[in-house]
């Protein structure tokens, strides 16, 4: 399970570097072209606008394994272990149907815009929709891999990063 797990951290990564890195490049020529010869290209705002929607589905599994959603933890915090741990399944629960959630709306949209174009690409709308369920998939993956510790302890990866950079400049 290790393995598949530093497979997934690596594609996932990998992928999200290679949107922004694009991203960055096609914004970077349109500024250039734009300001020096006064033209711009046509597409890019809307290739760019599209690739940061795939970037938000796509990151947001890696992001929720190092716990950098945005939580409210004094409840837990305040309450004995037992309870904070219930709270922790009920949560747990939560955020798996809400995965589900995304990932099964996310195959209705696609299916409801397959016809709609984009503007100025002219592709279909269903490729930009489609982040939505590989990204509900991702994020449920993700969640999945890590849930045990985050109900039992409320730990998450960023944790133990820490931990060895703390202990390792001591």
């Amino acid at each position: 399970m290790k393995s598949f797990e530093k497979y997934l951290m690596a594609a996932n990564r990998g992928v999200m570097i290679a949107l922004l890195a694009t991203m960055a490049v096609i914004i970077f020529a349109n500024v250039v072209l734009r300001y020096s010869t006064n033209q711009s290209i046509e597409w890019a705002e809307e290739v760019a606008r599209y690739l940061m929607v795939w970037l938000t589905f796509l990151g947001a599994g890696p992001v929720l394994r190092y716990g950098g959603h945005i939580a409210v933890e004094n409840f837990q915090d305040s309450l004995p272990i037992a309870w904070a741990r219930a709270v922790r399944v009920v949560i747990a629960l939560m955020l798996t149907g809400f995965f589900g959630f995304i990932v099964w709306y996310g195959v209705i949209y696609v299916d409801r815009v397959q016809f709609q174009m984009t503007p100025t690409t002219q592709i279909s709308m269903s490729w930009v929709y489609a982040s939505m369920p590989v990204g509900g998939v991702l994020l449920l993956a993700h969640w999945l891999l890590i849930v045990r510790d985050y109900v039992l302890t409320r730990t998450f990866a960023s944790d133990s990063h820490f931990d060895a950079t703390a202990s390792a400049s001591l």
